[in-house]
């Protein structure tokens, strides 16, 4: 699976960005699929999973202001964010996963500036 992440930038607090994640590969429907960021001096850390039985999680600080959905027709991930924080601010990655197996997509940037 090649993933391949675009709709980073540079965007005013309180603002909006929509990331999207093209995946290749013929098993898209059947992998988790996850955001990621790191922002700088931090760890990477989880943001949004999707599962492919449709579970949903978020981490805490992110609820309520980001949304992750994916089309299985397209083999795309996507990861609405609104009322964006200066603390938002970082490299996002996508990620997929099937059973033991994990790609990463090559990350962008997103900068919330105050």
């Amino acid at each position: 699976v090649q993933l391949q992440a675009s709709g980073g930038g540079l965007v005013q607090a309180g603002g909006s960005l929509r990331l999207s994640c093209s995946a290749s590969g013929n098993i898209f429907s059947n992998n988790d699929m996850a955001w990621y960021r790191q922002a700088p001096g931090k760890q990477r850390e989880l943001v949004a999973a999707i599962y492919s039985g449709g579970f949903i999680k978020y981490v805490d600080s992110v609820k309520g202001r980001f949304t992750i959905s994916r089309d299985n027709a397209k083999n795309t991930v996507y990861l609405q964010m609104n009322s964006l924080r200066p603390d938002d601010t970082a490299v996002y990655y996508c990620n997929a996963a099937y059973y033991d197996m994990m790609w990463w997509g090559k990350g962008t940037q997103v900068t919330v500036s105050s």
